[in-house]
């Protein structure tokens, strides 16, 4: 029986450049860094050429965190958020900046954006009657909705408002869609080379970007969704390594009344192919590539390939968002708050 996959058929879905660098180090003009900040790992990537995998040339800077609800892990991710957003906007006395939530307030998954936007301390008002107090720069924040609703496009949108008030830079938050179930509300990427809107869930619209609207775009995203077929793939390597887990530290007594307690993706596991093989068949045989597209051809045709979020969603969202506003707020404005 012939194992190949037509990978031709698979189109990834996630908006995360690590993603993409991470299963493609052979990529030319790719330069890739890896720090830990305030207990949080940063990643920069800097893609100096367009490539074949259709990332635009630019920074995609990655945050990585446990858990957002801790009280002293938040803190750790709004001054490291906040410290790489400053490198990026660089915001000059009488800069104008205008912040974009994306997404559709009516499905918790997609409703980041605009959740942020509400949080967001806008002073444009106050600076056309000049009334802007010291610290402050001056802002604005719109949430534009998606085109189910408004039966507009969202870049028209926001297009026409960019020629109408004249923002000098724009900063869009959105959901976006990952590869692995791992960095599901875990990881926010920002990026200066701009946004598709609805392109993790294969619905991608057009731009928004410098070429698209004359102004230095940067992008915020956090991975709200996962498609199912990367849940089940995810499972099944799992699987293996849970058993090779167990049979490594089986064999230690210290170990036989713990190791059920023990997060095993946390380990290192000496692999086996042959145990691999032997424990889950053909399909052990394939690479996580091949699996991945083996289940997306599967699940795909018969429309079982959902895009999948976390139960607890909505109250995740909610943290994630603060995080977020707080962040640009403190980026933007000379101020330091965090609530």
């Amino acid at each position: 029986m012939n194992k190949e996959v037509d990978l031709s058929k698979y189109q990834i879905r996630t908006d995360l450049a690590i993603d993409y660098v991470n299963e493609n180090k052979e990529l030319k003009g790719v330069k890739y860094k890896t720090e830990v900040v305030n207990g949080i790992k940063v990643t920069n990537v800097e893609l100096e050429l367009e490539n074949e995998l259709s990332k635009k040339k630019g920074k995609y800077i990655t945050l990585e965190f446990e858990d957002v609800t801790d009280y002293k892990n938040r803190d750790n991710i709004i001054s490291t958020l906040t410290f790489v957003l400053k490198k990026l906007i660089k915001p000059k006395k009488n800069s104008f900046g205008l912040i974009v939530g994306l997404g559709n307030d009516s499905s918790t998954p997609d409703s980041l954006g605009p959740l942020v936007v509400k949080d967001i301390i806008v002073t444009n008002h106050l600076y056309l009657l000049n009334e802007l107090s010291s610290g402050y720069k001056r802002l604005a924040a719109i949430s534009p909705g998606v085109m189910g609703e408004t039966g507009i496009e969202t870049s028209d949108i926001i297009e026409a408002i960019v020629k109408k008030v004249k923002p000098s830079y724009l900063i869009a938050v959105d959901s976006l869609a990952s590869k692995s179930i791992e960095r599901l509300n875990k990881t926010i990427q920002i990026t200066d080379t701009g946004i598709h809107p609805g392109s993790g869930v294969d619905n991608k619209r057009k731009e928004l970007s410098f070429e698209s609207l004359g102004i230095p775009v940067i992008a915020i995203g956090v991975p709200t969704v996962v498609d199912a077929s990367i849940i089940v793939s995810d499972t099944i390597n799992f699987i293996y390594k849970n058993y090779a887990f167990n049979k490594e530290y089986m064999k230690d007594p210290k170990s036989k009344f713990t190791f059920n307690n023990v997060n095993y993706l946390s380990k290192k596991i000496k692999e086996n192919k042959l145990d691999k093989e032997k424990l889950l068949g053909l399909v052990g045989t394939l690479d996580d590539e091949e699996l991945e597209a083996l289940i997306y051809e599967v699940l795909n045709p018969v429309g079982y390939n959902l895009m999948v979020t976390p139960k607890e969603i909505d109250f995740i969202i909610e943290k994630l968002s603060k995080v977020i506003s707080i962040s640009i707020n403190n980026s933007i404005h000379n101020i330091d708050r965090n609530k």
